[in-house]
């Protein structure tokens, strides 16, 4: 190799990355917050514009929430998710791909047979794929590459997954990850150091997610939920009537409505022979299917939006539906899930292989 050659080939290796981890984990980690306990349109709204301006930590958590309070959410979430995460990877070599740009054969096969081998010694390497895959609804998720220094060099020892309420975006838009040194402020990613996925774009990362698209859906709905929880509590029960005698005490008065509430609980009462108790039938006032429908009309739009269509998630529907359309709506999944695979493999090449 001549002396030209080995300083072009010094300038385009990569720097050693530091070994160990710059993220401990910290005793908060295990703390949580609850924005979506008792949330509100301008509640929702501010802490979309606090994310905006960088401090993603009350966004991320009402994320988790959404998720957990929302059944219908949770499910097309972990579909799309699981779509990914649940097929079988394997690493090819790259001049089997790109033969032009990686034309030599023979190093292409050892490079993918040294990263199979080291991401085989993992463990827990389906679990940072899931992980990862958390980004399509959070638009970011961040693991980092542990990695040990040993005789033959720095080997990758473990990959972290970096809690989601550590993450705060810069002045400058950039990345930065909360740290027991920088509790605040959060540090900067050094290079080869960190996975980052985001698979809607490398713009801001508090938009873009598709968690960030249906909260407002999500809010609407529960709100719809909330009053008809109501109506049905109002209205769904018998009304209790007791008519006590013109000379009955304050005290017997209070104590006969006490049973009236209790037998509306218990099912069980005594009464004096004196008293007139009645029991009414409520008639429910008015067409109570307003509030399932807009339940299914914004349970629709979540679909929509999480897996491209509605046809797969309502049963109601597809029974009447043509079976070209069910044949539409299922090609739309694959190319969703296609995406999905591509810009999850594109963060994977760059990010974890590429070091």
């Amino acid at each position: 190799m001549s002396l030209i050659q080995r300083i072009a080939h010094a300038v385009r290796r990569r720097a050693i990355p530091s070994a160990g981890a710059l993220v401990a984990p910290l005793r908060e980690d295990a703390w949580r917050l609850y924005p979506a306990d008792g949330l509100t349109p301008q509640r929702l709204l501010n802490i979309l514009r606090n994310a905006d301006d960088g401090d993603l930590e009350e966004q991320m958590a009402l994320y988790e929430q959404m998720e957990e309070k929302d059944a219908h959410l949770f499910s097309v979430a972990q579909t799309r998710r699981l779509a990914v995460t649940g097929l079988p990877w394997r690493i090819v070599p790259a001049s089997s791909v790109d033969p032009l740009r990686f034309p030599d054969a023979d190093a292409a096969a050892r490079t993918s047979d040294y990263c199979a081998e080291a991401l085989a010694a993992l463990d827990d390497f389906d679990a940072v794929l899931a992980h990862l895959s958390l980004a399509v609804g959070r638009n970011i998720a961040v693991a980092e590459l542990i990695w040990q220094a040993g005789p033959r060099g720095v080997r990758l020892a473990q990959i972290a997954p970096i809690p989601f309420l550590r993450l705060r975006i810069g002045r400058r838009g950039e990345l930065r990850i909360l740290t027991a040194e920088a509790p605040h402020e959060g540090i900067e990613t050094p290079p080869d150091k960190f996975i980052i996925h985001q698979p809607h774009g490398p713009g801001r990362a508090a938009r873009g997610g598709l968690l960030r698209v249906t909260a407002m859906a999500f809010l609407a709905k529960h709100y719809a939920m909330k009053d008809w929880l109501i109506f049905m509590e109002v209205f769904g029960m018998p009304v209790r009537i007791a008519r006590y005698a013109p000379n009955a005490t304050p005290d017997e008065k209070r104590e006969l409505l006490n049973m009236l509430r209790r037998l509306g609980t218990d099912a069980a009462g005594i009464f004096s022979k004196s008293v007139d108790l009645e029991i009414k039938q409520t008639r429910v006032p008015g067409d109570v299917a307003p509030y399932e429908s807009i339940c299914h009309f914004f349970n629709r739009e979540i679909s929509k939006a999480w897996l491209g269509q509605t046809l797969t998630t309502d049963t109601a529907r597809s029974l009447v539906t043509a079976r070209s359309a069910a044949d539409v709506h299922d090609r739309v999944r694959r190319d969703i899930r296609d995406a999905d695979l591509r810009a999850e493999a594109r963060t994977l090449r760059r990010d974890l292989l590429a070091p």
